[in-house]
């Protein structure tokens, strides 16, 4: 399936420096992450990679997030994003920016 340029410029995607990183309780894959994305108060992301990263590691780390996403509840939690991952045989690996960019630049 192909998307049209337009249909593309439609994602905002930026990226976002990780504050703050915990296990949701009672919930085997999900971790809450609170995102600076260059806004007024951090965003809250919950993914479902507790199989695969210690949320600690996530800390000061600069990922890239689908900020436009509807957003969805999870136990409870309301997830405002997406962490984007590459998926390498099942297992998501985040999609990192090594340099020092500004929370909130937009990926193009």
């Amino acid at each position: 399936m192909t998307v049209s340029f337009e249909e593309f410029a439609k994602m905002d995607i930026r990226v976002g420096r990780v504050v703050e990183a915990e296990r949701v309780a009672g919930a085997k894959k999900l971790v809450k992450v609170l995102v600076d994305l260059g806004e007024e108060k951090p965003r809250q992301v919950v993914a479902g990679i507790a199989e695969y990263v210690n949320p600690e590691s996530l800390l000061g780390k600069n990922v890239v997030v689908l900020a436009n996403l509807e957003p969805k509840k999870f136990m409870g939690l309301e997830s405002r994003g997406m962490l984007l991952a590459a998926d390498v045989n099942g297992k998501p690996v985040l999609l990192t920016v090594e340099e020092s960019v500004p929370p909130g630049t937009r990926v193009r």
